[in-house]
């Protein structure tokens, strides 16, 4: 008997064509999100679940099948599953790092483009029959040459964005928990404590992973710290910022603007966030292109397929289980 396996969510269609050679495969064909109930009775009975970064599996729904072998997060992040539950009951959990490094960094320096020469605005100024020509001191912007790009989190992304920063003749600061030690890197990209890359930043940046500890790593204290013409960026993980400290400091001006493309309380938005034109928002789109989704769907199913092979995945953030 092939074994089962529920994909909780409308994915590229080279996971199921995948999986659907070996193993006997049931997806939610929409892209409206599951609810916990409905997740639970998706996977009774099957041996793996695939689901999406936007579903929340927690305890109950791991425990609701006891014969659960995998689960296999589309998506880099992991802060969506019980890990902690699911390595107790020695279920692998995996994840797809590194195709997602290229999408959100393009993104990132996009939506740092977009706020500095304020497209979004002029795109609504123009729609709405506003422009009425050229004019010298018209809807000015700021240049990304000579300006320092401040990156919390030099991880994968954080040195994609750095190094498409630099072509653009930025100077780059960053703080990670550890300071990169490739030397080519270093004579480019200059380590500081975090309150000084804070401190010193025309654009900040963030690219780190989210836990307990990094819950409202920039608030109103370092909101405080960071240059009146400062701007935040924030592709990586909605709860790194308040953003009810945010729109307070957008309200009043005391930073330059934002860009966010991922949310606090996702996919909720703080309500007056939308009425500002110093804030961009995009509908948490990093990875979205069609490369980075097609490659996500390939080594998420490639994850399930050594799991139910009894073999640990390449993509596994809880080995201590084998």
């Amino acid at each position: 008997m092939k074994q089962k396996i529920f994909i909780s969510g409308l994915i590229s269609k080279i996971a199921y064509e995948k999986l659907s050679k070996e193993f006997d495969v049931t997806m939610h064909n929409s892209m409206d999100l599951l609810t916990k109930e409905q997740i639970i009775k998706g996977i009774d009975g099957k041996d793996a679940l695939l689901c999406l970064l936007s579903n929340t599996i927690d305890k109950g729904i791991i425990c609701s099948n006891p014969n659960l072998k995998v689960i296999a997060n589309y998506g880099a992040g992991f802060n969506n599953i019980d890990v902690e539950t699911a390595t107790a009951k020695k279920i692998p959990v995996t994840n797809t790092p590194i195709v997602s490094t290229t999408s959100t960094a393009e993104l990132t320096l996009g939506l740092i483009i977009s706020i500095a020469r304020r497209i979004v605005e002029g795109d609504k100024i123009t729609r709405s029959g506003n422009f009425t020509g050229w004019s010298p001191l018209f809807h000015l912007g700021n240049e990304l040459s000579g300006k320092t790009l401040g990156i919390i989190g030099m991880g994968n992304i954080g040195k994609a964005v750095a190094k498409r920063a630099h072509a653009f003749d930025m100077n780059i600061i960053y703080y990670s928990p550890h300071p990169l030690l490739d030397r080519a890197l270093e004579k480019d990209y200059k380590y500081e404590p975090f309150e000084e890359v804070i401190k010193n930043s025309d654009f900040l940046t963030l690219h780190c992973s989210y836990n307990a500890s990094s819950f409202h790593m920039i608030g109103q204290n370092e909101f405080k710290k960071m240059k009146s013409t400062a701007y935040l960026i924030n592709a990586a993980r909605g709860p790194l910022v308040d953003e009810k400290a945010l729109l307070k400091v957008l309200q009043e001006k005391s930073i330059a603007g934002a860009a966010l493309d991922v949310y606090e309380n996702e996919p909720e938005i703080t309500a007056g966030l939308e009425k500002l034109d110093n804030v961009i928002l995009t509908p948490h789109i990093g990875n979205a292109t069609v490369e980075a989704r097609n490659a996500m769907a390939e080594i998420a199913a490639n994850n399930i397929i050594s799991a139910l092979k009894n073999q640990k995945p390449e993509n596994c953030i809880n080995p201590e289980i084998y």
